[in-house]
């Protein structure tokens, strides 16, 4: 194993560890504003109690979506180094605008919200917590921009030996950020849905706290139906534009070798890349790649054979990661849907609320195959078309990221395992009584 792809797990590990903390932040702030604001208008206290128990969720969580996230800034000039010489004039300035901006005003916000109960008015306290989840979104808004420009870089020049930023407004409406940002965030919302609803699911089964979680699991319901089906459509307009300006990687998740025109999409196959070809093809729909990629069923899509092998992301990882992440995105609206016509009568629908129980991590997995895909999907560049992830390292010894990633995958387990089991003891713990 080499450096380049020892820092590349190091990252890998550090990333998608902190993105199972980063959705539930996202949502979950959203609806813990949703449920005080609620108090507010409507005066009930049991809206006060779930804001309260929800919002204790909500702050063990972004603990440590703090503590994971911290340590990934920090590796581009541990571990890519060479990347952050090359492209620091347009990616620097971006990750400062999210730390220096939106993260702080986020913590600010939170500690106000915290240690503000009683001590501001009720509405000014509502007020804090929307602007808590406005500044999480903001936040998530500025690291996807920086990523966006990763997958597609705009608004710069070559000067000097390296890019220079000469469109600031280029990079930020760039429209490829634009549609990760969306995609990305009603994931998260979607995420936040089945956590509350499997959390309310687990009550409601064993029928404790019933109006309460019969709520919130309705709540939740509205929310996850609305971006069950914005992920959806939002991922087709993705994918879209995926095709425009990476071919390959469309190639690649969909194990497509041959340019065609009337391309076809598998349901199902084995793609063999030493022999550039399929080894089984099942379910083949003609156009349906075609139509998908380019919405028009007689467009015509590239296969892998037309771009350099050395260039070609990796096809096995990238078609499972895109199955995966496509299959699950199918089943939620389903489990919505059958939600919506089960609202009222959850307690008497066990096989449901079990479900619902056991689909709580689904969605944890199905965005973490999409980073997975986005950024696989991008290789054998770290910048898309312009430097690629070899040259991007830091001149280190191996046998210093491979302390390093050891380390990272031992303290972050420990987090990860404390975290994650109070979380849980909190949630099986149920609501506490709010005093007057």
């Amino acid at each position: 194993m080499d450096v380049v792809l020892l820092s590349r797990l190091q990252f890998a590990a550090a990333t998608m560890f902190h993105f199972l903390f980063v959705p539930l932040t996202l949502g979950l702030s959203v609806l813990v504003a949703y449920m005080e604001v609620k108090y507010v208008r409507t005066g009930e206290k049991i809206y006060l109690s779930m804001t309260k128990f929800w919002g204790k969720l909500f702050l063990i969580n972004f603990a440590l979506g703090v503590v994971t996230g911290i340590t990934l800034e920090f590796q581009f000039g541990t571990n890519w180094s060479r990347y952050s010489a090359y492209v620091g004039d347009i990616f620097g300035p971006l990750l400062a605008v999210e730390a220096s901006v939106a993260f702080f005003l986020e913590s600010t916000l939170l500690g106000v919200w915290i240690f503000g109960w009683n001590k501001i008015s009720k509405k000014a306290h509502a007020t804090v917590m929307c602007l808590v989840a406005a500044a999480s979104t903001v936040s998530a808004l500025w690291i996807l921009i920086a990523n966006g420009w990763m997958q597609h870089p705009v608004g710069y020049t070559i000067r000097n030996g390296r890019a220079e930023l000469v469109s600031f407004a280029a990079v930020v409406f760039n429209p490829f950020a634009m549609l990760e940002f969306l995609h990305t965030v009603s994931a998260a919302y979607l995420l936040s849905a089945f956590v509350v609803m499997g959390i309310s699911a687990y009550h409601l089964l064993k029928k404790q706290h019933v109006e309460f979680f019969t709520r919130s699991f309705n709540i939740a319901l509205v929310f996850g139906l609305i971006f069950s089906v914005f992920v959806a459509i939002n991922g087709d307009m993705h994918g879209v534009h995926v095709t425009k300006v990476q071919p390959a990687k469309l190639a690649a998740m969909e194990a497509h070798w041959e340019t065609k025109t009337r391309a076809p999409l598998h349901l199902f196959a084995i793609p063999d890349e030493k022999n550039e070809r399929n080894l089984i093809e099942i379910g083949s729909i003609p156009g349906l790649l075609s139509f998908l990629g380019h919405h028009d069923i007689d467009a015509e899509v590239k296969g892998l054979k037309d771009f350099p092998k050395e260039e070609r992301p990796p096809v096995i990882l990238s078609l499972l990661a895109f199955r995966t992440m496509v299959g699950l995105g199918t089943l939620f609206p389903i489990l919505m849907i059958i939600g919506w016509f089960l609202r009222k009568r959850l307690t008497e629908s066990p096989l449901y609320l079990k479900a619902m129980i056991l689909a709580i991590p689904l969605p944890y997995i199905a965005i973490e195959m999409g980073w997975v895909l986005a950024e696989v999907g991008r290789q054998p560049w770290i910048v898309y078309g312009l430097m690629k992830t070899s040259d991007a390292v830091s001149p280190v010894a191996v046998s210093q990221v491979t302390v390093s990633l050891i380390a990272f995958l031992a303290v972050y387990g420990f987090l990860g395992a404390v975290g994650f089991y109070l979380i849980g003891k909190n949630a099986i713990k149920g609501p506490v009584a709010i005093e007057n």
